[in-house]
């Protein structure tokens, strides 16, 4: 079985592993039947075992909907709140006086010089300080206010370039109520993607932060004709003099007092309506130049209403730790949903996170142990790290010790399998594990990337939570799937969320058909109220990802390949676009790397690989024989064709002018591949792994070559 795979292996001798059996087995008998009555794991395992969603028709390709939505798609969270400003104006009247916003104080920054020479800043933080749901309105309104008065015209764009930070979210409600379109950028972008999307949506004022203004726009303030303001969130810069004439540097305070002051009178200021823009969200691009996805507010409410409906019982116990991007679509939507059901938010960053934590001092607390949250969402990458780091420590523990948490974890992973929960386990061994991130999580939300299974049970073991797996793109505003916290199945993204329905369309080139036996396959169509309106200035792009059905439903075509399992959940299993997001989340085009080495005289043929559960590239090579052998002589390297293909050694050489190459024609560094298999036998249309125009046949060579992906990605070849 799939959890036998997964167990940690031990060194147990067998007569006392026989006697620790009979024990658990005993443990087990007693305490099943209070356990049963008194846990409420009986409804648990029955919602379990349950169908969560059905086609709404017996045709093939039938649209499938959530069991709780099947006559009607969810499109509004709280009645008569159909655009984000009404929903801030619900939540603030409802939970007026309540903590919302969270930040921590900085009481000391230092440098600390590494071994290497290298200087390392390190932080000493506070506690949190609080904003109330009032506080964070009134300033929401006065900023907004503010942009009035520097000319900022409702249903005009405004770009919001900075951190992830509690300004951020007060910005954007300003945005919503004044009817402003919010253009979100990735703090993490190059100068070259920042201006096209600068440029693209004609903004004439950036909020940004100092560090940002100094290290990113500072470069390319000169190359956005049309900036005339800066707003800083967090206080005066030390340099203005650097900026163009007509370039204005303000800060949000004092954008705020403006606005404050502001006389409005009796002018009415333009609200929005449900089917206005309401962000603009740059995504990356297969070509390296990022789309803006137009998500309108009933698009987000509609997202935001299916995704709270999949975590039980949120409301005002809850706090949220917010550190991933609010640039992306996962965490705008997560905070959204917190806000509008009275959590509170704490913000973080990944260098802050943990007291672990790059930039926290040694011996001081990091975010989570000072927030202590019960919700928090994660990108694969993050978890696999964690899960590293525990096993890690694991290995360094006494013999005695690491045996008996391999026994608490194999035996947990048999409970959790069955549907049960080991409360004794929890307390006594996963207790300091779960200390990792506050001790206080009841569910993790994981998105942005397909999750392992073995990173998955870990989560749920080690932090004694479920982990809801989502899948959801920019385009569909961040909604499609959630798994149910009580389904502890791995490598499924749940059934659809109550505000869409999903249906599976034939690929034929793939062999992928909604009538396949046992499960129905095909590209993963998304329709609802929170398919968004399309991308900004790309009316080609937008019909080929978008189409309207008969009835007016506005279909999503992903380009993601999925199955349906009889309890109408959904299995992601392949990509149709040749764009795969490694695990770290960036973007990799095969097709870029592979026409940026395929012209080199050493290559014949080259096919790029990567998978989403690692963080490079590899590839497969069909060298030019000339080229290889004279390379082999000048390295004084002797063989048949067959060794020189097959020698580690020239496949580093050939690496070595790959990359070379690679960084010429300007690739990133995580596009370049790291490890290659040199093939001694060309690719031709009688060997089926090229079309009969030679075009690569993904899935034929992937499939060819599977021993050798993983030996490159460094698993265990029999």
């Amino acid at each position: 079985s799939q959890a036998a795979k997964m167990k940690l292996k031990h060194n147990i001798n067998p007569v006392l592993l026989q006697f620790i059996n009979f024990i658990v087995l005993l443990y087990s008998l007693v305490t099943y039947i209070p356990w049963y009555i008194l846990s409420g794991s009986k409804q648990a395992i029955a919602k379990a075992k349950q169908v969560k969603a059905r086609p709404v028709n017996n045709k093939p390709g039938g649209a499938y909907r959530s069991v709780n939505s099947l006559h009607c798609l969810a499109s509004v969270l709280y009645p008569g709140c159909d655009t984000l400003d009404k929903v801030f104006k619900y939540a603030k009247t409802k939970y007026k006086d309540k903590k919302l916003l969270g930040t921590r104080e900085i009481l000391k920054e230092e440098d600390e010089i590494q071994p290497s020479g290298k200087v390392f800043k390190k932080v000493i933080l506070g506690k949190y300080s609080w904003l109330s749901y009032e506080d964070v309105y009134i300033k929401a309104v006065n900023f907004g206010n503010g942009l009035a008065v520097l000319g900022q015209q409702p249903k005009t764009n405004i770009a919001i370039f900075c951190e992830t930070r509690a300004e951020w979210m007060i910005a954007a409600q300003a945005c919503f109520m004044c009817n402003y379109q919010l253009v979100t950028l990735y703090a993490t972008l190059g100068g070259p993607a920042i201006v096209h999307g600068l440029n693209e949506t004609e903004v004439t004022t950036i909020i940004t932060s100092k560090e940002l203004m100094q290290t990113k726009l500072k470069e390319i303030v000169s190359q956005v004709p049309l900036l005339r303001h800066i707003i800083t969130v967090d206080g005066k810069p030390t340099t203005w003099s650097e900026f163009p004439k007509g370039v204005i540097v303000h800060t949000m305070a004092s954008v705020q007092a403006m606005g404050a002051k502001a006389d409005i009178g009796n002018k009415q200021p333009s609200r929005p309506v449900p089917s206005d823009i309401a962000v603009i969200m740059y995504t990356s691009g297969s070509t390296g130049i990022p789309k803006g996805v137009m998500i309108s507010h009933c698009n987000i409410i509609a997202g935001i209403t299916g995704m709270a409906e999949r975590i039980p019982n949120l409301g005002e116990k809850d706090t949220y730790i917010g550190y991933l991007p609010l640039a992306h679509v996962l965490e705008l939507s997560a905070e959204l949903v917190c806000l509008s059901h009275g959590c509170r938010i704490g913000y973080s960053s990944p260098q802050t996170l943990a007291d672990q934590s790059s930039k926290i001092k040694k011996g001081s607390k990091g975010d989570v142990t000072t927030l202590k949250p019960t919700l928090m969402a994660a990108v694969p990458e993050i978890m696999d790290r964690i899960y590293k780091n525990v096993m890690n420590k694991v290995n360094e523990m006494t013999s005695f010790q690491r045996n008996l948490f391999i026994l608490a974890y194999n035996y947990k992973m048999e409970q959790i399998s069955k549907g049960y929960t080991t409360p004794l386990c929890d307390s006594l061994i996963f207790r300091k594990v779960r200390m990792l991130l506050g001790g206080k999580i009841r569910v993790l939300l994981c998105g942005g990337a397909p999750l392992s299974a073995a990173t998955q049970r870990f989560m749920n073991i080690c932090f004694c939570c479920p982990v809801g797996q989502g899948y959801g793109l920019t385009e569909s505003a961040g909604a499609g799937t959630i798994t149910e916290v009580w389904d502890y199945t791995t490598g499924r993204v749940g059934a659809p969320l109550v505000c869409c329905e999903i249906k599976l369309m034939n690929w034929e080139e793939g062999g992928y058909y909604n009538t396949d036996k046992p499960y129905p396959r095909g590209e993963i169509l998304i329709g609802g109220q929170n398919v968004t309106v399309g991308y900004y200035k790309n009316e080609a792009r937008t019909r080929k990802d978008f189409t309207v059905d008969e009835n007016g439903q506005r279909w999503l075509h992903t380009g993601d390949i999925g199955e349906f399992h009889p309890d109408g959940c959904l299995k992601i299993i392949d990509r149709k676009k040749d764009l795969v997001k490694l695990q770290a989340g960036e973007y990799v085009s095969l097709g870029k790397v592979e026409a940026a080495l395929k012209n080199l005289p050493l290559v014949d043929n080259i096919c790029a690989y990567a998978s989403s559960f690692h963080s490079y590239v590899i590839g497969f090579v069909v060298p030019n024989q000339k080229e290889l052998a004279e390379l082999a002589r000048k390295k004084g390297f002797k063989g048949t064709w067959e060794e020189i293909c097959n020698s580690p050694e020239m496949e580093k050489e050939v690496l070595k002018v790959l990359a070379e190459a690679a960084m010429a024609a300007n690739l990133e560094k995580f596009e370049i591949p790291v490890k290659i298999r040199l093939s001694p036998d060309p690719w031709t249309p009688e060997t089926g792994l090229v079309t009969d125009a030679f075009k690569l046949k993904r899935k034929e060579l992937t499939a060819f070559y599977q021993t050798d992906i993983d030996r490159m990605y460094g698993k265990n070849v029999k």
